[in-house]
């Protein structure tokens, strides 16, 4: 009964085939990274950044396909340019944080609409436009997951770097510059780690979708954790379980029609982030100790790390 269930569950081949052990360990880690990452970006409030930043990546992606170089560094250079765009035009209040947000996504959704054209006119790559926008996980190749993992370890890396001034100036900004927090540096460090956060999920389910995982799973988990680290832990088992269940759930799909027509990864993704979001607000309701922030008092009284202060 234990071996039907699972031939049930795991089709033949699941286990042995290329493209899914990349997807698994490439999504893997972007989920982790977005996990972490979307995390503070839900805490600070800036959710519109990081779909700006999405939506601009296809810009990037695009012109990945036209240069013939890894679609990756498509997506980090052009999040990375939008990030400091971001930053330049102004983000210390939070009318100029989306006034900048807003200049940046125009912008950069006219230059991906420009150069999607491109690739559908001058070169013979077939289903650019798909790849870049709803991405293709099991197209993956595997020589990126070098790439994939030297810019999670430096997003992960900066985020260690500045974790507890960046809490501090999440919970509140002029509380952090009392304590020397300097907010501007910090404010910049994570737009930087946002648009690699960003980079690494548009490369798994595509720009348009890689909001979902990058604000879900860090939203999900702030309903039911009252500490950042759990927070932070939370999302990262939510978006890995999340994308690992959606490569799941695509393979199986192969089977479920004799023409053996799979359906896209990223639906299956996003579909679970939304259903683990709906279900993390009906344990949030039945929570005993309901707190107005999900912060602890004790992860933001130490002082902030010697490197973020004037």
């Amino acid at each position: 009964m234990v071996d039907a269930l699972l031939r049930s569950v795991f089709e033949p081949g699941l286990f042995s085939s290329g493209p899914v052990h990349t997807a698994a360990i490439i999504g893997g880690i972007a989920a982790v990274v977005s996990g972490v990452v979307g995390t503070f970006t839900v805490m600070r409030g800036q959710s519109f950044a990081g779909h700006a930043l999405s939506d601009v990546s296809a810009a990037g992606g695009s012109a990945s396909f036209l240069l013939g170089i890894s679609p990756l560094l498509g997506f980090v250079g052009m999040a990375g340019i939008a990030a400091g765009g971001m930053e330049m035009i102004g983000v210390q209040r939070a009318r100029g944080r989306d006034l900048a947000t807003g200049i940046v996504l125009g912008a950069g959704l006219g230059l991906a609409a420009l150069l999607l054209y491109f690739d559908a006119t001058f070169t013979s790559t077939t289903g650019a436009a798909i790849t870049v926008l709803f991405g293709s996980m099991f197209a993956i190749s595997s020589s990126t997951i070098p790439l994939v993992v030297a810019f999670s370890l430096v997003a992960l890396g900066m985020i260690l770097v500045v974790y507890r001034p960046l809490i501090l100036s999440s919970v509140s900004t002029e509380l952090a510059q009392v304590r020397g927090v300097r907010v501007r540096l910090t404010e910049s460090i994570h737009l930087l780690t946002l648009a690699l956060a960003v980079a690494l999920s548009a490369m798994t389910i595509g720009a348009i979708l890689s909001t979902a995982l990058l604000i879900g799973p860090g939203a999900a988990a702030l309903r039911v954790a009252h500490r950042p680290a759990w927070a932070i832990f939370s999302a990262a088992l939510i978006g890995l379980g999340t994308t690992w269940g959606g490569i799941l759930l695509a393979y199986d799909s192969y089977y479920w029609s004799s023409d053996h027509r799979g359906w896209p990864v990223s639906f299956f993704v996003v579909s679970l982030i939304f259903i683990a979001y709906l279900v993390s607000g009906r344990v949030g309701a039945r929570s005993t100790h309901r707190a107005p922030k999900p912060l602890a008092i004790e992860e933001i009284s130490s002082s902030p790390t010697q490197s973020t202060r004037s």
